[in-house]
């Protein structure tokens, strides 16, 4: 009977989730609103500012900086899949959220990450072919296949995250569907199933080491590599100029890599971890790298900090 299997259907399936932010520390909301606000705007400035330059600047059309302004687009995605719904939990506007809705948070925050872990590990290759082969850099980085990286990095996130939606789907929520966090993770929703989330669990497990995992490895040997072929640099000039180059990337990489991959362990064996750390954590993944990554371009890279001085000197004028 059709409407049998509707009740059926929905009572499997939560009508909506209801997001409880930061749970204990709901008196501290109103103030918790505050850097998160400051946070998005600064990214979305920074972020926007960034693209400007290296989309109207000829010069800046250069495998490194390309890549840079797809880490903007990855970085705008991310946070804005998480921050405003946060915000409006925080300011108590809407803390619910439909069952698909939620899905799709979900899916976009983890594809933007996924894809933002290819670009990074695009970027330590650049960075490793620049440094220690420079002479085939030109022929290897053209802008067909940086295009195609671009490409790659989407496809491969979709095929990533494509499958945990049927994951999710089937389970059965039998009316659970409060949720102590400020937007929908993977295993944030299949803890709240009333049944088996084993597949689930292999499957996440199996993903985050396939993904990010392999690209962390890579990312560092390919550092290493730089390293070890700027210890062998004659000039001292040249070491201090390759490993400011590197600093930079080194940084923006573990601003992204460290909360993601704590976040990621507690939520499967740290048991002990006290749930607002967790949160908290969730949170500082999607907020801070996509605020750092600018900055830390614009301060260390100076023909970046020139062009955005100039915009904004530009509009000031």
């Amino acid at each position: 009977h059709p409407a049998m299997a509707a009740t059926n259907q929905s009572s499997l399936q939560p009508a909506s989730f209801l997001l409880l932010g930061m749970a204990g520390l709901e008196d501290l909301h109103t103030w918790l609103a505050v850097p998160f606000c400051l946070m998005y705007i600064a990214t979305l400035l920074g972020n926007f500012v960034l693209l400007f330059v290296i989309v109207t600047e000829q010069s800046l059309h250069e495998p490194m900086y390309l890549f840079l302004a797809m880490l903007s687009v990855a970085d705008l995605v991310l946070s804005s899949s998480t921050v405003p719904k946060a915000l409006s939990i925080f300011w108590s506007l809407s803390k619910e959220m439909s069952f698909h809705a939620c899905l799709t948070q979900m899916f976009f925050t983890h594809l933007s990450f996924i894809a933002e872990s290819t670009i990074l590990l695009a970027m330590a290759f650049d960075r490793y072919l620049a440094i220690c082969n420079p002479l085939r850099y030109a022929t290897v980085f053209t802008h067909s296949v940086i295009a195609k990286i671009g490409l790659a990095a989407i496809a491969r996130s979709f095929c990533v995250m494509f499958p945990t939606i049927f994951l999710l789907q089937r389970l059965p929520y039998c009316g659970h569907s409060v949720m102590p966090h400020t937007y929908c993770e993977h295993m944030g929703i299949a803890r709240l199933a009333c049944a088996d989330i084993s597949v689930n669990v292999w499957y996440g497990f199996a993903t985050t080491l396939l993904c990010p995992g392999v690209d962390v490895v890579l990312i560092g040997v390919s550092y290493i590599l730089i390293l070890r072929a700027v210890f062998r640099l004659s000039s001292k000039d040249a070491r201090v100029k390759a490993v400011d180059t590197c600093s930079s990337h080194a940084c923006v990489i573990l601003t992204f890599y460290i909360p993601a991959f704590f976040s990621f362990f507690t939520h499967r064996f740290g048991h002990n971890v006290p749930h607002l750390l967790h949160i908290l954590l969730a949170n500082l993944y999607v907020l801070l790298p996509p605020m750092l990554n600018p900055i830390v371009y614009a301060v260390k890279n100076k023909l970046i900090r020139e062009k955005m001085s100039q915009i904004l000197f530009r509009t000031g004028q």
